[in-house]
């Protein structure tokens, strides 16, 4: 045997060991990672019999916003009052389900086609545009989540969006997103967002007005019925074709 393939054999061998160590160090590294966040979620899956009736609880985003408010002195006060959905307009119920969620009630916590539709877009605005979340998805995310779009987040709201679904009925899970979704800043909640913007109570919303508040959902800090701002109007629009 040649210098050279005794050489050549070795290279081999040694690239073929530190490739099994390698693979060896990341499926520890990814059990590990999966022990720590089943202990995590295990931590912070909630008792759903607290949330399945009586008043609404306070969100995580709402708990953030109060937090934050501290490092900025400018932001407005929260803005938030509860309201059961029997005194909440049903023009509101409707819009939102129309701009946010079509198939809210047929779906069982995840709309694989609007999550297709989403990445169809995504990919032909060659950025992240849409996210194909569902009511249910955004109401794990403001109740239990935060913002992030780190993947372990969005599992999280996986998993939590399957045991709200079990465990709550859909005219609940309305309740607590429109309990606890953001209209603008430091504006949380239908009834907060309707006595600001119009000085109503969200019973009396008019159906132009259910609309607009609809239309302020996915960006409300920048597009909403005060500022107005083009895409505002667009959605707007949108959402009054199928209304």
């Amino acid at each position: 045997m040649s210098f050279y393939s005794l050489k050549l054999r070795l290279y081999y061998f040694l690239r073929t060991r530190t490739t099994v160590r390698v693979v060896r160090w990341s499926l520890r590294i990814l059990l590990l990672v999966f022990i720590m966040d089943t202990g995590y979620l295990i931590g912070i899956w909630p008792d759903w019999s607290l949330y399945q009736a009586g008043p609404v609880q306070q969100s995580n985003f709402i708990r953030q916003y109060i937090f934050e408010q501290y490092k900025h002195p400018k932001w407005p006060d929260l803005s938030w009052q509860q309201k059961p959905i029997s005194k909440i307009s049903r023009h509101m119920i409707r819009a939102l389900i129309v701009a946010e969620d079509a198939r809210f009630y047929s779906h069982s916590g995840i709309d694989m086609e609007a999550l297709q539709a989403a990445m169809e877009s995504n990919l032909s605005e060659k950025r992240l545009v849409y996210g194909g979340s569902t009511i249910s998805q955004q109401t794990v995310k403001n109740i239990f989540l935060s913002s992030s779009r780190n993947p372990l987040r969005k599992w999280h709201e996986l998993l939590l969006t399957i045991g709200m679904e079990r465990h709550l009925t859909k005219k609940r899970i309305l309740e607590l997103y429109l309990n606890v979704a953001e209209f603008g800043r430091g504006i949380y909640g239908v009834e907060a967002a309707a006595r600001y913007y119009w000085g109503k109570s969200a019973a009396r919303l008019s159906p132009r007005q259910a609309i607009e508040l609809a239309a302020t959902l996915p960006a409300p800090v920048r597009h909403n019925p005060a500022t107005r701002t083009r895409f505002f109007k667009n959605r707007v629009k949108k959402i009054s074709r199928y209304f």
